[in-house]
């Protein structure tokens, strides 16, 4: 378990931008080491700004695309298209302009695909392919992410694990379908917190004052089942992105005046 590192940028679309930068200096820096790069999206407003402002970026021709591959923490099970899926609103804010290899962007089921209704076999196969991409070095049943990003949520949910849900308390697992989600739409895939602290560095964004409460919740030592991006932790790094609104109710002894 890595302890968060936090900073904090004056607004969110400096925040976006700062992640952005991050972010590709993160990617270049695995596909240097290794030849290849993995990184797991999120949506939502902040995950969705962020990959805008990653297309904007000087600096995005330096990544080579078509050695990344692309997952998500969570996905709503919509219909193949369905504005509300955040692989709809990955592909408006970046993937379709940038050369990525079709086959290494893995897309979470839609409910009108393969598994038709059926949420449960629809996460378990994510589980499979997740599997399936894991190598010997991982020591797991998934690759271990370089970055693995998450929105924070109001009520501290992140990806579509929801406090006191069954899905926070996953164990097991390492994706799950998710039935009764307070936010709409209601059922969704996600992967597990076991999942997510498979990866290097996760990453947890959020701006706006009405995240603020939600991150002195996380950041305070609470539980995860009560607030599951408590339990959002990276084996080498877990780091908070945020922007001064978000960071409004945090005692200013958790970061450093120069990330302001």
């Amino acid at each position: 378990m890595s302890a968060p590192q936090l900073v904090v940028h004056r607004d969110k679309e400096l925040m976006a931008q700062a992640a952005a930068a991050r972010l590709i200096t993160k990617i270049v820096d695995a596909q240097a080491a290794r030849g290849s790069a993995s990184v797991v999206l999120t949506g939502g407003r902040n995950g969705n700004g962020l990959l805008a402002a990653l297309a904007e970026a000087p600096a995005r021709d330096a990544v080579d695309w078509s050695r990344l591959d692309l997952w998500w923490g969570d996905e709503r099970f919509l219909p193949e298209g369905d504005p509300e899926r955040n692989i709809t609103q990955a592909r408006e804010a970046l993937l379709d302009s940038v050369p990525l290899d079709p086959s290494r962007v893995h897309v979470m089921p839609a409910s009108d695909g393969p598994y038709g209704s059926d949420v449960e076999a629809a996460a378990a196969s994510y589980a499979t392919e997740l599997a399936a991409a894991a190598r010997p070095e991982d020591h797991g049943p998934v690759p271990t992410f370089d970055v693995l990003m998450l929105g924070v949520g109001p009520d501290t949910h992140v990806a579509s694990l929801f406090p006191e849900l069954p899905g926070v308390r996953e164990t097991e697992r390492t994706v799950v379908a998710v039935h009764g989600a307070p936010k709409p739409p209601p059922t969704r895939i996600s992967l597990t917190l076991p999942a997510i602290r498979a990866a290097h560095e996760v990453w947890l964004l959020a701006a706006g004052e009405d995240k603020a409460k939600a991150a002195e919740i996380a950041l305070s030592g609470a539980g995860e089942i009560q607030a599951p991006a408590a339990g959002a932790y990276g084996r080498s790094r877990t780091l908070w992105l945020l922007d001064a609104a978000a960071a409004s109710a945090l005692p200013r002894a958790l970061y450093p005046p120069a990330s302001a």
